[in-house]
């Protein structure tokens, strides 16, 4: 239904909220996704499932038919709730999915409950593509935004999906990040994976995996090998000088700078510098640094993938070693914000409402006749009523024309 299965990530931004899901609320919300989900797996298959919930827009749709507030950064963690409620860890073989991970200390079980899945997929390459996909949207993309939440849906034909939320504070809002990998495929950081990006909110960011960052990747794997490390040090000194507004040192020495010209040099840094003041900072623990690079040396990553996997490898000496590239050896990296669709957080929100009372108040009632109803299809689909399953295929297609109607989509 949604094409050949490659890599996918999306990302959707919501406001930071707080408070909790009443109980008598939770319970529906568990019974609806249940039901929801165990259909789709019915009829198109565990793998469909994750394609699905690799969208942005299918997966806040999911959340808000359940009854989760449209805006609400909460809607991540319930949903993974839910979906880990009724596909945990070791259902692989009744279901064909498993979800692992989740919010806080959760996200940290991801490799002790993949081993769960041992007897159907390799674990290793679980986990593997788990740590990658943390590492990407943490490392390699720098954007403002902590990640606090990991879940991984993996499908009984080894297909992975990791979504993941990041959070932040100064602005109050979270972003939802999502990687779909299909069984032959594996995420390589050398070209840019992002297939749909849907956030409220655009600002430029350190964007090591757009395409736009070819040369800087390179440079960074090739400067810190040929480099030696007294010699990247005090590259790294002079960086920082200049994002601190400060004249390069040379410049004194030089019997033809004038204060015209050290002017024009600070002119033009400024100007670069205003293009992404997230990337131009000031490298805080240089010794760090040093040390992690040590590291790097030993190790001698031949690609970028093996750069961004190496353990102790941060945002901030990432971004002391791509500062280098640019400021000392030319290499911009790319500072594109990948958003590409902007969400429409009401499409869905009025099929129950919200536990907030958004856009109305939600009513238990009306939940357990949608319940009523997807029991009675489960039931009949399961039982051979194939005029029910075609019946639900025609109102798909039926919906999906009235939203190309919508947005004028040709």
């Amino acid at each position: 239904m949604y094409g050949d299965l490659v890599s996918h990530i999306g990302f959707a931004e919501l406001p930071l909220h707080n408070g909790r899901v009443p109980d008598y609320l939770l319970k529906r919300m568990k019974l609806l996704g249940s039901l929801i989900a165990k259909y789709i797996i019915d009829i198109y298959g565990p793998r469909e499932l994750l394609v699905r919930f690799s969208d942005p827009f299918w997966f806040q749709a999911f959340n808000n038919i359940i009854g989760m507030d449209w805006d609400s950064s909460g809607s991540t963690t319930i949903t993974l709730y839910v979906l880990k409620s009724a596909f945990p860890p070791g259902s692989l073989v009744e279901h064909g999915i498993s979800v692992l991970g989740g919010k806080g200390s959760d996200a940290r079980n991801v490799s002790k409950e993949a081993q769960l899945l041992s007897n159907i997929v390799d674990p290793s390459r679980v986990i593997e593509l788990s740590k990658l996909s943390a590492r990407v949207d943490s490392v390699a993309i720098q954007d403002g935004y902590t990640l606090y939440i990991h879940g991984v849906l993996v499908s009984e034909s080894s297909d992975v999906l990791v979504v993941q939320q990041g959070m932040n504070i100064s602005g109050k809002l979270a972003r939802r990040y999502h990687i779909l990998v299909e069984k032959n495929n594996t995420i390589t950081c050398e070209h840019d994976p992002h297939s749909g990006v849907a956030s409220m909110k655009i600002s430029p960011a350190l964007n090591m995996v757009d395409a736009e960052s070819i040369n800087s990747r390179r440079a960074i794997v090739e400067i810190t090998q040929s480099t030696p490390i007294e010699s990247l040090i005090q590259d790294l000194h002079k960086v920082n000088r200049l994002v601190r507004g400060l004249p390069e040192l040379t410049l004194f020495t030089s019997r033809t700078t004038t204060t015209t010209s050290t002017t024009s040099i600070s002119s033009n840094l400024r100007e670069k510098f205003s293009k992404c003041p997230r990337f131009y900072r000031p490298i805080t623990d240089v010794k760090r640094a040093e040390r992690v690079a040590e590291l790097i040396k030993k190790l001698a990553p031949v690609t970028f993938r093996d750069f961004v996997l190496i353990e102790g490898l941060g945002p901030e000496t990432l971004r002391a070693l791509a500062l280098i590239a640019d400021l000392i050896y030319g290499y911009e990296p790319s500072f594109k914000d990948p958003t590409t669709h902007t969400i429409d957080p009401f499409l869905y929100a009025y099929a129950h409402g919200g536990k907030d009372g958004v856009p109305y108040r939600i009513k238990p009632k009306d939940v357990d006749k949608t319940l009523e109803f997807f029991t009675r299809i489960v039931d009949s689909v399961r039982a051979g009523s194939r005029e029910k399953e075609l019946l639900m295929r025609n109102l798909a297609k039926f919906t999906m024309r009235l939203k190309r109607l919508k947005y004028n989509i040709e």
